[in-house]
């Protein structure tokens, strides 16, 4: 005689096919509320974003007397033109440079300090962290005159070195602070396994923990780009040469070179915007998880 092994569905009361039926209809309804406040956002961001690049495309004396939020009845690229014509190329690739050594010196050293501090449970290694983490506490300002004379006691000064070690430093406590969170989210059993394995403390790192840190990896590198395409404090005291100079200085030197020329002056922001405003667009996802601290899941 054979036996029906299938398991009977439960039986539904009336009452929890009422409560399904209503989260049913709350899913479909939305929430107003929330859809509201999205796109009150959304028109805060996008309104400035569109006022800006439609001025860029103006005449000087439109952008004067025109409604700002009109779109140019005759655009143009002349201002772009200008900008490019005046040196921003160079701008350009001196910030990429210290943006991508900027990456890769935070990188290469908080990695392994944040994997120390997560995996060594002595005084010392806690005392070390504390300590290292005391860098977020202290503004740039409040050092920049015994940098000033550290950087010309090396050599340094007006030279990309001079911007990028800084910059590096100053960036690295926040760093450790989001890769020992990312790092302490690994199960501990995954270590205990590689353990048993004969796995050695630097193959632990390099096969598990950063494979598994990857998203704060991520948020720490776009942290730390967009901390050095954004710096003006160091370059201006630092650096003092046309070709050592970066976005954000030249920037600044456009407004007084141009002077009351808004259109160039627009136009290039929009092109010293461009190229870290796509890298956000690219790993928005990773930064967010990663600060939410739940990068190591």
């Amino acid at each position: 005689m054979s036996v029906d092994t299938r398991r009977a569905a439960p039986p539904t009361t009336p009452a929890l096919r009422g409560r399904s039926t209503t989260a049913r209809r709350r899913r479909r309804r939305g929430n107003p509320l929330a859809g509201l406040g999205s796109l009150v956002w959304l028109v805060i961001v996008v309104v400035p974003l569109y006022t800006l690049v439609s001025s860029s495309l103006m005449h000087q004396d439109e952008a004067l007397s025109g409604d700002p939020l009109a779109f140019p009845s005759h655009p143009t690229l002349d201002n772009y033109n200008s900008v490019l014509h005046s040196g921003f190329l160079t701008l350009l690739g001196n910030t990429a440079i210290v943006a991508a050594a900027t990456v890769a010196i935070v990188l290469v050293l908080s990695v392994p300090v944040a994997y120390v501090a997560v995996r060594t449970r002595s005084r010392l290694s806690s005392l070390a962290f504390r300590t290292f983490l005391l860098g977020v506490a202290i503004p740039a300002q409040a050092v920049i005159v015994p940098l000033y004379l550290l950087i010309g006691k090396m050599g340094l000064y007006d030279t990309l070195p001079a911007i990028i070690l800084p910059t590096a430093a100053f960036a690295m406590p926040v760093a450790v602070l989001v890769l020992s969170g990312t790092m302490r989210d690994v199960s501990e059993e995954m270590y205990e396994a590689m353990a048993l394995d004969g796995a050695t403390p630097l193959r632990m790192l390099w096969q598990l923990a950063i494979p598994m840190s990857k998203a704060g990896i991520s948020t720490v590198a776009i942290f730390s780009a967009l901390q050095a395409w954004n710096g003006f404090l160091f370059p201006l005291i630092l650096t003092q040469s046309e070709e050592k100079r970066v976005l954000t200085l030249g920037l600044f030197n456009f407004m007084s070179q141009f002077g009351v020329n808004i259109p160039a002056v627009l136009a290039a922001i929009v092109l010293s915007v461009v190229p870290i405003f796509a890298v956000y667009l690219v790993a928005r996802r990773a930064l967010v998880n990663g600060l939410m601290g739940v990068g190591g899941k």
